[in-house]
């Protein structure tokens, strides 16, 4: 695991737990702000996998050569 992926999930992880408070509490404002932090969450998340499968794919191009 990457650090994008570890931010991307932990991003998405607070989005949720904002989204929830703002249920608890009635506030449509911070419900939009989790779920947007969600979404940089799972955006950061992707861009960590890429990265990942990008390395793993250099990795082994060079272990055939």
């Amino acid at each position: 695991m990457n650090k994008d992926q570890l931010k991307g999930t932990a991003k998405d992880l607070g989005g949720k737990v904002q989204e929830e408070a703002g249920k608890l509490v009635g506030s449509n404002d911070q419900q939009i702000k989790g779920l947007a932090k969600q979404v940089e969450g799972k955006i950061q998340k992707g861009v960590g996998n890429a990265k990942e499968a990008i390395d793993d794919a250099l990795d082994d191009a060079k272990g055939n050569s």
